[in-house]
């Protein structure tokens, strides 16, 4: 079974749109909170500090499954669903009161803020993302 990362994420009341749920925009926000928590948090625990060196997004997918209100964190569970040689894909869920209120992936590619150009996961990334790495069923 694949290895999950879990963070909560506090939902703040500027999260909140006129018809008093999480404005469907500040969804990305909440799942960013909880890559930051992966990629730069995380990874550091392991040692691993290159990530906040740069990774920029390629490309986000959402589904909205059900309105998230103000209130108590969200739980995002994270994991990686593909893992190229310059390129990987975070998939997510969260979770509102233990309810499944949302989908959604981003494509991550590390990038080197110096040169101004995508690059290579190194191995130690590699190694890192490894235990999250979606196994096919």
């Amino acid at each position: 079974m694949t290895e999950r990362f879990i963070h909560d994420v506090p939902v703040r009341w500027s999260d909140m749109d006129a018809y008093g749920h999480v404005n469907n925009a500040r969804f990305l926000t909440l799942y960013e909170e909880a890559r930051v928590a992966m990629f730069f948090v995380g990874a550091r625990k392991h040692g691993l500090g290159s990530f906040e060196e740069g990774i920029v997004i390629a490309r986000h997918e959402i589904d909205y499954l059900r309105p998230v209100d103000y209130g108590d964190p969200v739980r995002v569970e994270m994991w990686i669903s593909e893992l190229r040689a310059a390129a990987f894909t975070v998939s997510y869920e969260m979770f509102d009161d233990g309810v499944l209120a949302s989908r959604a992936k981003s494509v991550c590619v590390p990038y080197n803020l110096a040169n101004g150009h995508p690059r290579r996961l190194s191995d130690a990334e590699r190694e890192f993302l490894r235990p999250y790495l979606e196994v096919p069923a």
